[in-house]
């Protein structure tokens, strides 16, 4: 309960940095976005010419059209009547003159006295152009468009309303990111941090986009590689220890024994500890084989081999045990040579083991087959025995490190449980394929099989 609590304490913290160093990327893209639309407009504005400034203006335009249209400014009050809200303001505060600075229209009020307009220098006067004459000026009352910077905030209005809907339309993006991209990342790296502080059992639920749930399911992949192989390391040192203990005991034993006077330092005391140092050291040496096999380190010697030799002379050296067990041990094969390439020590190695495994099982009286067939892609070899078998729930285990049949079973008939699983680390370190099935009659059959030679 308190993991779960602290997992989602942390997917909590996360999320919100997440969240915040989102928000930040965003806000800064709209301010730059802002900053480049605002000093792009006033480039373009402050480096036109000035009559390119007026024609930014409406009104100048409509002014200029209805002169244009008519030869004259006779009822330009009109054009007065008929402006927007924001431009009513802007006559209130303005004045138009005629080609002669005489004023035409003032604070939206028509002047026909003829008098001429003073000017001080403190107004905004922006000239009226038609077909390249300057039919009158219109007139504002200083602080309306002060320096002109009224008419650049008029014009940049609509600038300033596209800004504000892309800060908003950001925010809403960046909301939706959170939901299906920030939640599933910060679930992520929270678990990440539960792995890394020891608790391999933790694992993620996978949601957001594919990508996300890509990452989800190849963190759990490798949570539960990392808890297995942690759980195969915890009962590796477990029966590593077992397996020492039962040769060191009795080694200890009978040296106790000689030196209190129990035991006499014959040759039937000795040879009991004499063995179990030999038990040691083959046990030992197993394990360094087969550490060297699984980290890839172990060098083979291959070659172009006649398998059918090998398995012969493998055989023989079986055939004393197997006779002394009653066992028959017999050899099938179809045609020789039977070429592969492969290590052939180590080949002989792996055959030592599957058929020392197989009369380890076998009752008196029982048979031990080795059949040897060509395929057109590569070699077979089978190791057929009619023991017990394996029960169908252990067959996926036979091949681990010390997997024995039956847990009890002494060490002078068991073994140390390295045989199959070095056989197998050997067998595919050379390209090979090693399984195991129950035969219908009875007993285990384990299986190999080597790519063909091919010539070069």
């Amino acid at each position: 309960m308190k993991n779960n609590i602290n997992q989602k304490q942390t997917v909590h913290s996360i999320r919100n940095r997440l969240f915040t160093l989102l928000l930040r990327a965003f806000g800064a893209v709209v301010v730059i976005t802002i900053g480049f639309i605002l000093a792009a407009t006033l480039l373009v504005i402050f480096l036109s010419p000035m009559t390119g400034l007026i024609n930014r203006v409406p009104v100048i335009s409509r002014l200029e059209t209805y002169y244009l249209a008519r030869g004259s400014w006779d009822g330009v009050i009109d054009v007065f009547n008929n402006a927007s809200t924001e431009e009513s303001y802007q006559w209130q505060h303005a004045t138009l003159l005629d080609d002669q600075k005489r004023v035409l229209i003032t604070n939206g009020t028509v002047v026909n006295n003829g008098s001429v307009y003073q000017i001080t220098g403190k107004e905004t006067i922006l000239p009226i152009t038609v077909n390249g004459i300057t039919a009158g000026k219109l007139v504002f009352d200083h602080g309306i468009f002060s320096s002109g910077w009224r008419i650049v905030l008029s014009l940049m209005f609509p600038v300033f309303l596209i800004s504000i809907f892309l800060a908003i339309l950001t925010v809403m993006i960046g909301l939706l990111l959170t939901r299906s991209v920030i939640i599933p990342l910060a679930e992520v790296i929270a678990a990440a941090r539960e792995v890394a502080s020891g608790r391999l059992e933790t694992r993620v639920s996978a949601q957001g986009p594919d990508v996300l749930r890509d990452l989800s399911d190849s963190f759990n992949q490798m949570a539960e590689n990392l808890e297995r192989n942690e759980l195969d390391r915890r009962d590796m040192l477990t029966d590593i220890a077992h397996e020492l203990r039962t040769p060191l005991t009795v080694l200890r034993g009978r040296l106790e024994g000689i030196l209190d006077g129990v035991y006499k330092a014959d040759e039937k005391t000795i040879t009991p500890a004499l063995e179990s140092t030999y038990l040691l050291e083959r046990l030992v040496e197993d394990l360094r084989l087969l550490t060297l096999a699984e980290s890839r380190q172990l060098h083979f010697d291959k070659k172009e081999v006649d398998l059918v030799p090998i398995l012969k002379n493998t055989i023989e050296l079986f055939n004393a045990e197997a006779n002394e067990r009653n066992v028959d041990l017999t050899f099938e094969y179809e045609e020789e040579p039977c070429l592969c390439t492969l290590d052939p020590q180590r080949s002989e190695q792996i055959f030592g083991n599957l058929i020392n495994n197989a009369l380890r099982f076998v009752p008196s009286g029982g048979k031990v087959r080795v059949i040897l067939k060509t395929q057109p892609d590569g070699i077979t070899i089978e190791i057929n025995d009619n023991g017990k078998g394996v029960p169908p729930e252990d067959l996926p285990y036979i091949f681990n490190r010390f997997w024995r049949k039956e847990k009890s079973r002494s060490r002078a008939s068991g073994g140390s449980g390295l045989g199959l699983a070095i056989a197998r680390q050997l067998v595919e370190a050379q390209g090979g394929s090693i399984s195991a099935e129950n035969n219908t009659s009875g007993g285990l059959s384990v299986k190999l099989f080597f790519p063909a030679a091919t010539s070069e």
